[in-house]
């Protein structure tokens, strides 16, 4: 198995889920404690990011009521990750744009790897498969 095997991500969507709940906690830890700037758009991110952990970690992903529900958080969390990106975007085009001297805490580059993120998760909740029941 590869990284780039969709099956490798399929089989540890468990750990995966566990791992963007620890992400989604510990960014939100970090905006409690008042060590990352206070932003609507990172917390929407974040919060998305966090839920959709969650989601991975339900012993019924499959189910489309769950399915739906994660669509829904995804793609907000996606357009506001996407607005985010997209303010920086504007910023290259007039020529004002520069990166955060704290080049990890940059805008640009954490709504980006935010989208990345939750379209990830988002594909390997809607890809879940499980036992149907109903026949």
């Amino acid at each position: 198995m590869t990284l780039f095997d969709l099956h490798f991500w399929q089989r540890n969507q468990f750990a995966l889920g566990v791992l963007a709940i620890i992400i989604g906690a510990g960014a939100w830890g970090m905006e409690f404690a008042g060590t990352v700037y206070i932003c609507p758009y990172c917390t929407v991110q974040r919060t998305v990011i966090l839920l959709l952990g969650v989601i991975m970690i339900l012993p019924f992903t499959y189910h489309w009521v769950i399915k739906y529900l994660a669509s829904v958080i995804g793609f907000l969390g996606a357009v506001v990750a996407v607005n985010q990106n997209f303010m920086g975007w504007v910023k290259i085009s007039k020529g004002e744009f520069t990166f955060n001297e704290q080049l990890y805490i940059d805008p640009f580059l954490l709504s980006s790897g935010s989208l990345f993120i939750i379209i990830g998760q988002l594909w390997l909740i809607l890809m879940a498969k499980g036992e149907s029941t109903a026949d």
